[in-house]
């Protein structure tokens, strides 16, 4: 039998119509709370933005809690870093060698520079002097029978840097050298020549070359065979070789030419431990690491924790403030209403910005802790984000307070704190948890915004707005994408969901508002 037909009998016998429980036509009557959950889960926007905060929870409070890294741990790797070891050029130019107990001064030095390979003399000053060539490159100089300087290009080493040649010595063997003699007598002793080398009694003491090289590390001395080799480097025109001294240690070498010094910068690559900083995402670090060698990954969640806290923090001592402000103000009216109201002013005419760049400053000059600015932050943002707050109470109020059931507990004796905080402060609680909603969106993004400039969350502690303050440099911006967007995209989807989770609320509170 169907429904209708039970009902037409059930009307025409005159017995009523029993429903049971679970009947579905009887009428469901709802809670206010429920209808407004109702409302809503049924707005998408606000279940989406619902969706992203509590991943976004999950990522900064969960996932720090399960990263192996630390937030302030950090990496290192060895690197090969080329330091300046030494400097090579090649003299071009004559160089002047005076015999002992003799002059020769630099205007003799420039005369004999005119006539060397010109003129066997010349004369200054009424004096005549004999001008030589003793060799390649090998000039002498004398006068009335007295041998006074040489003029030279090849340089003579010795291996013993403590250890200085005198005048005979060295010309005898520049003069070998450069007639291609295998020995020659210096201060009576007997010396050998092999190719470059300058041996006594078969071990060698010295070296000729053109090429003069000098040493850029204090107490360290160039062994001739490096010499040798950064010489057949440049002959080869290499710029880069491995050598291995007598040890049987590997040293890279790079050569760089300086066509404005004439020389060629010899730089030698040491391993180096360094900060692993701004390496890309690996199987290790998922994100990278920073440029302090810190894991991305992990300080983004902390950077998350540390954005939240604050921007829940700062919310809830601005509400507190208003709260209370704002319902003493609506609940007595008059003098107290005015003098709340024109505090609220003053706040209002606060540049609020400036004022905040000039504490983080003034904190940096103190150099306050870390954790004690953070601190600092909260309470600076908090107390100067009441005033809108205490404005929505306030309004609220003024309209309630004069409705009946006011009018009941004022009959009842219930005490003005009570009638304040117990049956009108739950009225604006809707209005109070969309405007404290919205607001969280706008305390994180002023909170990033300040950690960017500086002034806000510092080092070590993480934020996602600090964690960004490295794209200030053009290169990281550019070259370095996991540094900055990571965390911009974490901060935005968090603001984001915040209005949307805000905006279903209002409209879940206040159908009428919903276009």
């Amino acid at each position: 039998m169907s429904e209708e037909k039970k009902i037409n009998d059930q009307q025409e016998s005159g017995s009523p119509e029993q429903l049971s429980l679970n009947d579905d036509r009887r009428v469901k009557v709802l809670s206010p709370g429920t209808l407004v959950a109702k409302r809503f889960f049924r707005n998408r926007l606000a279940v989406v933005g619902l969706t992203i905060l509590a991943v976004m929870f999950i990522f900064s409070f969960i996932g720090g809690l399960i990263s192996p890294y630390g937030q302030d741990e950090v990496f290192y790797r060895d690197d090969i870093q080329l330091k300046e070891y030494a400097a090579m050029s090649e003299n071009t130019e004559y160089r002047y060698l005076v015999a002992d107990g003799q002059e020769f001064g630099t205007i003799l030095q420039a005369q004999l520079t005119l006539h060397m390979g010109k003129d066997d003399s010349f004369s200054y000053k009424g004096v005549t002097y004999d001008v030589t060539e003793e060799g390649d490159s090998l000039y002498s100089v004398s006068s009335g029978g007295r041998l006074l300087a040489i003029a030279y290009k090849d340089i003579i080493s010795s291996n013993d840097p403590s250890q200085k040649f005198g005048f005979n010595f060295s010309f005898s063997a520049l003069k070998a050298h450069a007639n291609g003699e295998a020995e020659f007598t210096a201060d009576g002793k007997t010396y050998t020549l092999d190719e470059d080398s300058v041996m006594l009694n078969g071990e060698e003491i010295a070296y000729i070359s053109r090429f003069v090289i000098q040493s850029k590390v204090s107490g360290t001395v160039i062994s001739k065979d490096f010499k040798e080799r950064v010489q057949q480097a440049v002959e080869n025109g290499e710029t880069e070789y491995t050598y291995v001294n007598d040890a049987g240690q590997e040293r890279e070498i790079k050569l760089e030419y300086n066509p404005a010094k004439y020389q060629w910068s010899i730089k030698e690559g040491t391993s180096t431990r360094v900060f692993d900083a701004y390496s890309f995402p690996s199987s290790a670090h998922w994100l990278g690491t920073d440029k302090n060698g810190m894991d991305m990954l992990t300080r983004l969640m902390y950077g998350g924790r540390v954005s939240l806290m604050i921007g829940f923090i700062v919310v809830i001592i601005s509400a507190a403030l208003g709260v209370v402000l704002g319902g003493v103000s609506g609940y007595f009216g008059g003098w107290v209403d005015n003098l709340i109201m024109r505090i609220v002013d003053i706040f209002y005419c606060i540049p609020s910005t400036p004022l905040i760049i000039i504490l983080g400053a003034a904190m940096d000059g103190m150099r306050v802790d870390p954790q004690i600015r953070m601190l600092y932050l909260m309470l600076i943002l908090g107390f100067l984000g009441w005033p809108g707050i205490a404005r929505l109470v306030r309004g609220q109020i003024l309209s309630l307070r004069e409705q009946e059931f006011m009018t009941a507990t004022e009959a009842c004796g219930i005490s003005v704190s009570r009638r304040i905080f117990r049956h009108l402060i739950p009225n604006v609680i809707p209005q109070l948890i969309v405007n404290c909603t919205m607001s969280l969106g706008s305390t994180i993004i002023t909170e990033a915004t300040l950690s960017f400039l500086g002034l806000g969350v510092k080092f070590p502690f993480a934020s996602w707005g600090n964690i960004m303050n490295d794209v200030s440099n053009s290169y990281v911006l550019t070259s370095y994408w996991f540094i900055w967007i990571p965390a911009g995209i974490c901060l935005m989807l968090t603001v984001l969901g915040f209005n949307f989770v805000g905006d279903g609320l209002r409209d879940a509170f206040d159908p009428k508002m919903k276009r």
